[in-house]
């Protein structure tokens, strides 16, 4: 009884777990895996390797101009001395601590919604959505409470970037889920209508609706109506964009069995309120990648705004490559625009599955 007791304390055999054990099963378990892992190991080391050395071990970060980059590695002078460009595009010097206010506050408001157990998490998402727009709004364009008017054509680089990406995200999705229910709706006039809406926007691309939201919308316009090329933008991005939202929450209303509809009328709930209460809130979880999905397009889809004029952060990286005064940095300006690019797509991304599983309620099969 002795040994039995204590061959049970025993670690296990070195074989089974480990470092060891885990390479041998899953890179080494026969001829052909070796191989292929020992091909692959060559194709890392012969990529990898030259560009860790071109972007970190050759690469020069200090000095004030070209002079001080050298030819072996990346000339990282370049994107710090033209970072507040890339940034602030041409908002004034003096009034970057607006926009910087607006940072933290955005970043205060997005961290407690990673956390699982954050105080005023609820309190911090409402905010989010109807307060933070208000006080960006007033800091970003001023005019009032003593603060310098921005008008919206000195917005760029990251700032617009962000701005657009927002607006587009918060607004295109209520408008989304309205379209979605208005396509199965019974009544066929409004069904007609949001397909109809729905099929326009997606049937011509985003570089299109840009194009005639800057320069043909104004013709069909009062004589001395007007409103700015961002605005404009906006506009044609929010109708763009909430045509595809509307078709990933059609699927996940499509996805609902017809029971939890005949629960919901069971109850004697009403249309609208069986559809925010049942409804809605299973068909969203169902297809929260596919709204995110939607939103990192959106995000990415704002470059395109360059064909209007506006310097959103590719084009601020664009017009400064150009700069005759820094010859041959293209690709450190494109590398740093598509790392923030990448940031930012790869933040939401993994919210997105932390929220899959958070709201996980064994639908899976």
């Amino acid at each position: 009884m002795a040994d039995i007791k204590n061959s049970a304390d025993l670690s296990p055999p070195s074989e089974i777990i480990g470092p060891l054990a885990w390479l041998r099963s899953n890179l080494f378990s026969s001829p052909l895996n070796s191989i292929s892992t020992l091909i692959g190991l060559y194709i890392v080391y012969a990529l990898f390797i030259p560009v860790i050395d071109w972007a970190f071990v050759s690469a020069d970060w200090l000095g004030n101009n070209k002079d001080a980059c050298s030819l072996k590695g990346a000339c990282w002078v370049f994107v710090i001395q033209r970072l507040d460009f890339f940034i602030y595009g041409f908002y004034p010097d003096a009034e970057y601590w607006r926009v910087n206010i607006i940072f933290v506050l955005l970043a205060l408001l997005i961290m407690p919604q990673m956390v699982e157990k954050a105080p005023y998490k609820r309190f911090s998402g409402w905010f989010f959505l109807t307060g933070f727009p208000i006080i960006a709004g007033v800091l970003l364009l001023g005019g009032i409470l003593g603060l310098e008017p921005v008008s919206t054509d000195k917005w760029g680089g990251l700032l617009l970037t962000l701005v657009i990406s927002f607006v587009g995200i918060i607004a295109a999705l209520p408008l989304g889920v309205l379209l979605a229910l208005g396509r199965r709706s019974k009544m066929p006039a409004i069904r007609i209508i949001c397909t109809a809406f729905i099929e326009l926007w997606r049937g011509v691309p985003l570089i299109s609706v840009l194009f005639m939201a800057s320069v043909m919308l104004p013709l069909f316009l009062p004589d001395g109506a007007n409103f700015n090329k961002l605005l404009r933008a906006l506009i044609g991005i929010v109708m763009f964009q909430s045509a595809y939202m509307a078709e990933v929450i059609r699927g996940g209303l499509q996805a609902i069995p017809k029971g939890q509809y005949e629960a919901a009328a069971s109850l004697g709930l009403g249309y609208w309120k069986s559809m925010s209460l049942i409804i809605l809130p299973q068909a969203l979880k169902l297809v929260i990648p596919g709204i995110v999905n939607t939103f990192i397009a959106l995000f990415k889809d704002t470059t395109l705004v360059l064909i209007i004029g506006l310097f959103d952060l590719l084009q601020t990286v664009n017009s400064a490559i150009v700069d005759p005064n820094w010859p041959q940095v293209s690709t450190e300006g494109f590398v740093f625009a598509g790392f923030v690019f990448w940031i930012f797509c790869f933040s939401m991304s993994r919210y997105s599955i932390a929220l899959e599983r958070k709201l996980d309620t064994g639908h899976k099969r």
